[in-house]
Parts: C-alpha cells; sequence; structure tokens
C-alpha cells in the first residue's frame, strides 16, 4: 500500500515525534509513504478566521498537488485534514472557484481513522512483540477527527471507538470515560489562557480519576495542549497530576518493538518512562 503523505508544520516542528512515529508503524505494516512536493501550510489553525478564500486556497494548493498522482493522501494532523476536507467540500458541494487545479478527485484518508480501522488492525496484531498488558488508558479524540461529520463522514461522533480498538489490539485496557471529544481549548491556550486552562484541567482530571495510567492522542494539538501546560495546570489545581499523553502511534510502536520508541517518548514534557518502567513494558 503507498500513500501520498502531507505530514504539515507541526509535525515538522513542535510534534515531530507524532510524524516520526506515523512514519515508522507505517514501515513496518509495510506502508510506503511519499511526502508531498513542496507542500505549504495548509492554514490552520488561523486562517479560516481571518480571510475565507484563503483559506480554501490554502490547503487547495496542496491537495491539487496531491491530485498529480493517483495515491490516497494520508494526512495525521487533525488540523490539517479538517481544513483540507472543508477545502475538499467546498469545491465538490459549492463549486468553489479557486486558483488551483484542484478538481476534488483526491481521496483524504486521516491517519487514525486508517490505522485504526480494522483490516490494519489485524495486521498490527500480527506483528506485536511486546503487548502492552497492564497499561490504562483513556482515547481522547478531540473536536476535528469526529466534528462536523457532514466533513469527517463519521457517524458515531458523540462516542467514536476507533482509536480505543487500537489500544485493545495493543493488549493495553481502554477505559471508558465522557470526555474523549471535549475540546482542549485548541488556540485559546495563546489568547484566552483562562479559559484554555479551564478546559484542559477539565480533562486531565477526569482522565486521572477514571484510572487511567495515560491519555492517548491522535491530534497533534490537542496532545500538545494536555502535556506541554498540565504543570501550569498542576499549580491552578493544587494538586499533582503527571498523566503522560501519547499518541495512539507511539503505542503502536512501543507494542511492535519499533527501536526509535524511546526518542519519541523522551520528547513529551510529561515524562511516561516512570509509568511505562512501573508496567514493565519498557528498560
Amino acid at each position: 500500500m503507498e500513500f501520498s503523505y502531507f505530514p504539515g508544520c507541526s509535525l515538522h516542528g513542535t510534534s515531530k515525534e507524532f510524524d516520526e512515529s506515523v512514519r515508522g508503524v507505517t514501515a513496518q505494516l509495510g506502508i510506503k509513504l511519499h511526502e508531498l512536493d513542496d507542500w505549504t501550510c495548509c492554514g490552520a489553525t488561523s486562517a479560516h478566521s481571518l480571510d475565507e478564500q484563503l483559506a480554501i486556497e490554502m490547503p487547495a494548493r496542496n491537495l491539487a498537488i496531491a491530485e498529480r498522482s493517483d495515491r490516497d493522501l494520508l494526512v495525521p494532523c487533525a488540523n490539517c485534514y479538517s481544513r483540507f476536507k472543508a477545502a475538499e467540500y467546498a469545491v465538490k458541494e459549492h463549486d468553489r472557484k479557486i486558483s488551483f487545479p484542484y478538481e476534488g478527485k483526491v481521496a483524504i484518508r486521516f491517519a487514525m481513522d486508517y490505522l485504526c480501522d480494522k483490516p490494519v488492525v489485524e495486521e498490527v496484531k500480527k506483528r506485536i512483540v511486546k503487548p502492552l498488558t497492564g497499561l490504562k488508558a483513556v482515547c481522547y479524540y478531540g473536536c476535528l477527527p469526529v466534528r462536523p461529520p457532514r466533513l469527517t463522514g463519521i457517524k458515531n461522533y458523540e462516542n467514536p471507538t476507533h482509536m480505543d480498538g487500537i489500544v485493545k489490539a495493543l493488549g493495553a485496557e481502554a477505559l471508558q470515560w465522557s470526555y474523549k471529544t471535549d475540546c482542549c481549548g485548541a488556540s485559546l491556550m495563546f489568547t484566552r489562557l483562562d479559559i484554555f486552562k479551564k478546559l484542559t484541567g477539565k480533562i486531565l482530571v477526569e482522565a486521572v480519576k477514571t484510572g487511567a495510567d495515560c491519555v492517548v492522542a491522535g491530534c497533534s494539538m490537542c496532545q500538545m495542549n494536555l502535556d506541554t501546560r498540565q504543570e501550569d495546570i498542576e499549580k491552578d489545581l493544587g494538586r499533582k497530576l503527571g498523566i503522560p499523553v501519547l499518541y495512539y502511534t507511539e503505542l503502536m510502536g512501543l507494542a511492535m518493538g519499533h527501536p526509535d520508541t524511546g526518542k519519541w517518548l523522551k520528547r513529551h514534557f510529561i515524562d511516561p518512562f516512570p509509568m511505562l518502567k512501573a508496567k514493565g513494558l519498557i528498560q
């Protein structure tokens, strides 16, 4: 299987471990990724609030590049995926006029949806060398991977379960909780820190209350928000949380014995190594 691949800005910068883990586990599964030539920012997260036409043109440029091949486009970043689907919807459903030769023909695949789909999960099971037995996780989907459903096509958008499925397949326990699609505050981290910390704090507190050892995320912004600001939130709450926030692809790499898993995990603000060592999942 081969895909065109759009990493996006975050995965080449602040979320480098997400990019590397996506590339790592797909290679283990025999999936070849072709990064788009000359790709540019898709406009997330601010273009749509500044200029409606620009918000369509920026992702459409990348989609036009992707249409030069007959491969589907794999997108791991939820923000990028949302902007691509919005551009596709504008062009195909509303005949939006744009500057690039994009016709809406390329299939846009969200990496989490694809890698958590049943056929891929079955292939993952065959390659597990270290089941994640004893690990209790809550899956946090956030807003953009599932909403709005007219763009994402997710039927069970209030209670998605496909990331829970891959966590269970890896041997871990996916705990049930009610905050899997609550908003983390997104870019309010930069503009309204007070609101952001309330939203993110509520999610982290509930994850700890549920008994989770970690939060599993599929969105680079969600992971960043829950991970990097956790110590600030702890100060406001007057209590320790200390719950690691990991990408589902990192857990896949850990269970499948990818040699770079440790390197990916070292980049997190909340150190996951003590918890994973206590579970006997890492040396």
